[in-house]
């Protein structure tokens, strides 16, 4: 049995007579992955197991979130038998081998194991053939690679079953060297007059497991979206078809970064399943008409509301009006000494404040029907808004006001102030903007006399007043202090505060320090009041500057911005803009899309350059210069008839140029004109299981076997020193 580059496993069954129904045949009959996945079902609860591949629409009915897939294999070391046990089960009963008895093999086993493979694990892979399967008897050879060397040669490689089989064909030499990058390992084995040399052997802890994980790595973070996408069987099927092995990979990375055409037709894309959203159907006429109808009825509701609404406020408005006339005309048959007592059940304090109501009143009653204002209304709005009129209460004494009346009076105070501070302000912004259009009339003016120098002193202003206020914000800070690289430094309170806030800082110390001694007696005198008198003094004069100076700043900048094209703020130049939060947009089919660029040769590098995922050990051009340097016998014949054959075997070996590569590779270490040429196996895949089966059918076979009588009366030394031999 031997394992291919996906980790499956072939069978090779003979008879003991040497009647074979299985050896000599030239494809494996059962063909299957190597590992065991033990899942439960969901509904049971009971526990199965799962060899080799299995059907994805069966694994719905289990949980397989506690049970992953599980190989017998570490580091092409059999050290889990238990699993072994399964596979063995599972491919037995698909060859249909029973014995005579229950569970019981009666043919001869052909089965295989690494290079020099610890005696521990022969002995007890060799104790679960005999004592399980009751065998008759094994033969042990090879199909992958230890790093140990031994001065024996005992047991077979699945690379020299490989090499002695394309041999036969022509393909390579006697000597030669048979290079093997397989699924976890790949190693270098010299042939001298069709025997390995196990002295020259060497191994490299790389292979095609490696290059499908890094794939696997780096599209997973390319493609953080699609992670569940990339299953490993999906990555393998990837790596298999588009990956490559350049001849030079700085000029490959390169032609990538420049993004020329030639690494454009080298780009793969792999397209997800995606679904167009759906078009949303234009809506009928009728169904147009239909919401247009029912707009309709809506807004006509509305408007009956609306109109009610105004009807009512006219009733109101009328009523009102027409209850101040009365109060009016009762008012004129009243003496003068008595409207107050009169008016004081009313709410009102003197017939100026009702004929002013009368005046509000009927200017809502036309804004409610939709009146012009009339002549007296345009005379009232001309009318300083401060006037008596419109704050009745201001001039009326306090002592004929009742309570609510002295509360009105307050509150028209504070109006009256309110309003004369937005008439103020409302002049002020009137003067500031007169001023501004008459600065720039005078710019214009000096622009259009000398542009050139207008544009100069324009530049230098600017400068200066952007560098006083910096320089006023960076004393607002930190007070101008610097850690010596003129780099602003965290500094205390104080020091931030302006000349006003430090003299009022001053005057409270003065005043605690005075009276901190003695007894508290501040507020006792008058003059200790005037404290605050001066702490409220109008003498912040560090405030003003800076706000004349930023409002002279942003006039220039915008003044620049108009004649100098060139020119940008450095608000605009030293400070990035933050950036939008991204809208969310319907995903596209190239949202759905795989593009395998770069990628395609830079993950099977790793067979020449395992550094780059932290395999501190030699490439497979490296590898063929170290196992010739460990020949026990070195001359320079023997080194030219090894390099002349190189022969290259294993599931790895189909990389497209890895060939080319490798020959490049070991020319840079050979001395100049050695030949060198590099072949490969006609199957890489499958030479290797063709060439036991071949040898199983030999007449050779059964003298290289060893029986159940001789592991139980010879033991373990007797493996360590059994030898094997492949020229039959």
């Amino acid at each position: 049995m031997r394992t291919d580059k996906f980790g499956r496993s072939g069978l090779v069954r003979t008879e003991p007579a040497g009647l074979n129904r299985w050896a000599g045949e030239t494809d494996p009959r059962v063909i299957f992955r190597n590992i065991v996945q033990r899942p439960r079902h969901k509904t049971t609860g009971e526990t199965v197991t799962i060899v080799g591949d299995h059907d994805p629409a069966l694994l719905k009915y289990f949980d397989c979130t506690r049970s992953g897939p599980r190989s017998a294999f570490d580091s092409n070391v059999v050290f889990q038998f238990e699993i072994m046990e399964y596979i063995l089960d599972f491919g037995f009963d698909r060859l249909g081998a029973d014995g005579s008895q229950a569970g019981q093999i009666d043919h001869p086993i052909l089965i295989t194991e690494c290079v020099c493979n610890p005696v521990h694990s022969r002995s007890k892979m060799a104790e679960l053939l005999f004592e399980t399967y009751g065998v008759p008897s094994v033969v042990p050879c090879l199909f992958h690679v230890v790093l140990k060397m031994h001065l024996f040669r005992a047991y077979g490689v699945d690379a020299a079953f490989s090499y002695k089989y394309n041999q036969q064909r022509g393909i390579c030499d006697k000597d030669g060297l048979a290079i093997c990058p397989g699924f976890t390992t790949t190693h270098v084995i010299p042939f001298i007059d069709g025997e390995p040399v196990y002295n020259g052997c060497c191994r490299t802890n790389i292979g095609g497991f490696h290059v499908t994980d890094y794939l696997k790595q780096i599209l997973s973070l390319k493609y953080p979206h699609h992670m569940a996408r990339f299953t490993w069987e999906k990555v393998e099927d990837l790596k298999m078809e588009h990956c490559y092995i350049t001849p030079d990979y700085g000029s490959e990375a390169r032609l990538f970064q420049k993004a020329t055409k030639e690494a454009e037709e080298k780009t793969r894309c792999w397209q997800l399943p995606w679904v167009p959203p759906p078009i949303e159907a234009l809506p009928s006429e009728e169904e147009i008409a239909r919401k247009a109808a029912i707009k309709e009825r809506q807004g006509q509701r509305l408007r009956e509301m609306a109109e009610a609404k105004r009807s009512s406020r006219i009733n109101e408005l009328e009523n009102e009006l027409h209850g101040l006339e009365f109060l009016l005309k009762q008012l004129e048959q009243v003496e003068a000494e008595d409207i107050p007592s009169f008016l004081s059940e009313t709410g009102y304090v003197s017939k100026l404040e009702i004929e002013s109501a009368v005046v509000k009143v009927t200017q809502s009653l036309r804004k409610a029907k939709g009146e012009p204002k009339g002549e007296q209304a345009d005379i009232e709005e001309k009318t300083d808004p401060a006037s008596t009129e419109k704050f009745p209460l201001i001039n009326v004494p306090d002592n004929i006001l009742t309570a609510e009346q002295l509360k009105e009076k307050r509150r028209q105070l504070f109006l009256k102030t309110t309003s004369e501070g937005r008439q103020r302000a409302k002049q002020k912004r009137q003067e500031e903007e007169l001023e501004r259009e008459r600065r720039n009339q005078e710019d214009e003016i000096k622009r259009l006399e000398n542009p050139e120098l207008y544009l100069e002193q324009l530049q230098a202003k600017y400068k200066e007043l952007s560098e006083k206020v910096e320089q006023r914000k960076r004393l607002k800070t930190n007070g101008g202090h610097t850690n010596g690289n003129n780099v602003s430094g965290g500094v205390g309170r104080g020091e931030r505060l302006n000349a006003a806030q430090r003299e009022r800082m001053r005057l409270l110390t003065t005043a605690a320090f005075d009276r901190g001694k003695g007894e508290d007696t501040f507020g006792a005198r008058d003059e200790d009041w005037q404290l605050y008198k001066l702490m409220s003094k109008d003498n912040d004069d560090d405030d003003d500057g800076p706000d004349e100076d930023e409002a002279e700043l942003g006039r220039i900048s915008s003044r620049l911005q108009e004649v100098d094209p060139t020119f940008v703020p450095k608000s605009e130049a030293g400070t990035s803009q933050p950036t939008e939060v991204p809208r969310l947009r319907p995903l596209t089919k190239e949202d759905f899309q795989i593009v395998l660029g770069v990628e395609r040769f830079r993950c099977p590098e790793i067979l020449f350059r395992p550094n780059w995922i932290g395999i501190d050990q030699a490439g497979l051009d490296e590898m063929a210069g170290v196992s010739i340097r460990r020949l026990p016998s070195k001359n320079q014949e023997l080194e030219e008839r090894l390099t002349s054959s190189i022969f290259m075997t294993g599931g790895s070996c189909l990389f497209p140029g890895i060939s080319e590569r490798l020959e490049a590779g070991i020319r840079m270490i050979r001395p100049c004109g050695s030949p060198i040429r590099v072949v490969k196996a006609l199957d890489p895949i499958l030479d290797a299981w063709r060439g036991a089966s071949a040898y199983a059918a030999s007449p050779h076979f059964l003298t290289q076997t060893f029986s159940k009588m001789d592991y139980y009366e010879k033991g373990e030394d007797w493996l360590r020193r059994y030898q094997f031999q492949y020229t039959i």
